[in-house]
């Protein structure tokens, strides 16, 4: 049997990079997949299409996790269409980098509320029926700059970190009724985005790397499986680095 067979999750952020492995892995291990796009209509049709084909219900919603309203209504839908929320995946994130000195508050408060407030909106929106069914698995996508901190994201750095106190607290809070919060904290891992960045960068990222390469996105997704699924069931509260052991 499939590790996630009959769940039913919602992603948020899943047109592309990590959201959209995390979506194929799901599909691939049975569960059914509600996620959240922006901007990409075209990825995101295509991505729905692509995980049907492997057999279960999947859905795209045009939403934006970091609106409390959009949150609730994204929510409302998902259950009328799916009928049940095991597991939500608050994936949606954003960077805008810069050294203090040279920060604008507007890109403070931007990155904050797409990383943070998105993780407040999104559970609070799947609290309700999560409580009624006493049981779900939260898993939030931290980073290890959330962790440890860097010269230059001090806004992505909060923000991050933000997520690892909210899902501690969520776990004590909900943990009497069978709702799981955990985070997962990734390292320097490999998407359209960093296909950007200079060749000799991404060398030297590798090097530094214990494990000698770059993440994948399937790296964090057979995590989120782990988290999502009945095998971790006694796990709440963690955060787990997936880092090829960045932070050692």
């Amino acid at each position: 049997m499939k590790l996630l067979e009959g769940k039913n999750a919602i992603i948020t952020g899943a047109s592309r990079g990590i959201g959209k492995g995390i979506a194929q892995v799901f599909a691939e291990q049975g569960a059914n997949v509600a996620f959240t796009y922006s901007s990409s209509v075209e990825a995101a049709i295509e991505l729905e299409s692509e995980l049907i084909s492997k057999g279960v219900k999947a859905k795209g919603y045009k939403s934006n996790a970091a609106n409390f309203d959009e949150s609730q209504l994204l929510a409302q839908m998902v259950v009328k269409e799916f009928g049940s929320i095991d597991i939500l995946i608050n994936n949606a994130g954003i960077t805008k980098d810069n050294l203090l000195m040279r920060m604008s508050e507007e890109d403070f408060d931007r990155v904050v509320e797409v990383n943070l407030k998105s993780v407040f909106n999104m559970t609070k929106a799947v609290q309700r029926t999560m409580l009624k069914q006493r049981k779900g698995s939260i898993i939030n996508m931290s980073s290890v700059v959330g962790v440890k901190g860097n010269a230059g994201q001090t806004n992505y750095a909060a923000s991050k970190a933000g997520i690892i106190g909210f899902s501690k607290s969520i776990a004590l809070e909900l943990g009497s009724r069978n709702i799981r919060s955990n985070v997962i904290a990734p390292g320097f891992i490999e998407t359209e985005m960093t296909e950007k960045l200079d060749e000799e960068t991404v060398k030297s990222w590798r090097a530094a790397i214990p494990l000698k390469r770059g993440g994948t996105p399937s790296d964090i997704a057979n995590v989120c499986v782990f988290l999502a699924s009945d095998m971790s069931s006694y796990i709440t509260g963690q955060t787990l680095n997936v880092d090829g052991g960045m932070l050692t």
